[in-house]
């Protein structure tokens, strides 16, 4: 799934960036491309012609666009600082964000907003595609299903549409509804699927202990604020209750803040680095584990897809390079920039990507993702085995539950993988 852009719409979808130093001004963007040498004055000026064009081109529409209607000042400016941030072509992650949706990210990464909980990309084809609905969201009651191309919205056509159009079309408060056209990559067959968007509390964190083993499924559902607090309690409430070997299931999980993505790869390592992160000058600086891990020595299993990404893609590969876990599943997503926000006057903001992150053995993930140790599909018709909704689950109905993916962890840790 390379070469995407990937939108958390939250109040309906959701923006899936890890968050590094939120709340920088818009000058300090300013000031970094006016620090020159030698050629501060040609760049100004050259920045000054560029504005001089923007300008040209919007007195030019105003006179002589016929339809006046569609004049709409706002949304001229949104259109000019969306085209310059797409023009950058981190198909990722940079991109303009309305006032709307800077409220969603920051109630995502609060652990709650309101919408249909998806989340989605563009591929090179221009569609706008399902990556993963999120645990316990009105887009998973739905049956809404990974890989599912959005065709048109409440009966408007999105093809060709750009992801922040589709977006603001999903869009919505808690109440109201919303009418997907969805179509399955896999046959072509289109479907209607009506969701009432609702407000959503994330769980960050869920697990059980699978019946007939001594092994806790552990599901970390995002990044948002306190995941690194509700893990040490699961992980401490499940080694007292005798497990002897943990599934750390973070497939479909969209990511979110990196101090949580240290604070979860510093459960399972004793000591060293989480990432390196790299600046536009190459420089790169390596963020520490911290002390305090509650779970260092007990075997473990990570489960990642296609639908792993951002924060969750630093923990797989802190934790796969240190040799701690076994890596099973599919390629992850691909995130690999850093993205800081840039507030502008209205309240919309600019994310910029302004570093990237690697492994700490220095692999590349932007755009690469994260490969597992041994390689399980799931088909697109199978729903992952959760711990929500798992209690009462017997040994017979999990080995059924055709979850392959969850049944080779077991079969791992039965045999005393890491």
């Amino acid at each position: 799934m390379n070469n995407r852009r990937v939108v958390r719409i939250l109040l309906i979808l959701f923006i899936l960036p890890i968050f590094l130093g939120v709340g920088f001004s818009g000058g300090i963007l300013v000031d970094h491309f006016l620090i020159g040498p030698t050629v501060a004055s040609a760049q100004t000026q050259t920045q000054s012609n560029s504005l001089d064009l923007i300008n040209q081109a919007y007195q030019i529409i105003q006179k002589n666009y016929v339809d006046h209607s569609a004049l709409q000042t706002t949304q001229l400016e949104y259109g000019a600082i969306s085209g310059m941030v797409d023009a950058l072509g981190d198909t990722g992650h940079s991109r303009f964000m309305t006032p709307e949706m800077v409220k969603s990210e920051n109630n995502f990464t609060q652990g709650s907003f309101e919408g249909i909980g998806a989340e989605v990309t563009q591929n090179s084809n221009g569609q706008t595609v399902i990556v993963a609905p999120f645990d316990g969201s009105p887009a998973k009651a739905a049956g809404v299903k990974p890989g599912d191309i959005i065709v048109k919205v409440d009966g408007t056509d999105v093809s060709g549409m750009s992801l922040s159009d589709v977006v603001s079309k999903v869009l919505g408060p808690a109440g109201s509804k919303v009418t997907l056209s969805l179509q399955d990559p896999s046959t072509g067959a289109t479907r209607d699927v009506t969701i009432t968007r609702a407000k959503i509390t994330v769980k960050n964190v869920t697990w059980i202990m699978l019946p007939g083993t001594t092994i806790a499924d552990i599901r970390l559902a995002g990044f948002s604020q306190g995941v690194t607090a509700d893990l040490q309690k699961a992980l401490q409430q499940a080694q007292a209750q005798g497990a002897t070997g943990i599934i750390l299931d973070l497939r479909n999980n969209p990511g979110g803040l990196l101090s949580e993505a240290v604070g979860v790869t510093s459960q399972f390592l004793g000591s060293g680095i989480a990432l390196l992160v790299k600046d536009a000058q190459g420089q790169e600086q390596p963020i520490a584990i911290k002390p305090g891990g509650v779970a260092l020595n007990i075997p473990m299993v990570v489960l990642i897809n296609q639908g792993t990404a951002s924060a969750a893609e630093i923990v797989s590969g802190a934790l796969q390079d240190a040799h701690r876990a076994t890596i099973v599943g599919e390629t992850t997503f691909g995130t690999g920039t850093v993205l800081n926000a840039f507030p502008l006057s209205d309240g919309s903001q600019i994310l910029l990507a302004t570093e990237e992150w690697l492994t700490p053995n220095g692999r590349v993930i932007w755009h690469k993702g994260i490969a597992p140790d041994v390689s399980v599909a799931l088909a697109n018709t199978v729903s992952p085995f959760l711990p929500e909704g798992a209690q009462g689950t017997t040994a017979a109905q999990l080995h059924n539950s055709q979850d392959a993916q969850l049944l080779k962890a077991i079969d791992l840790l039965s045999q005393g993988a890491n």
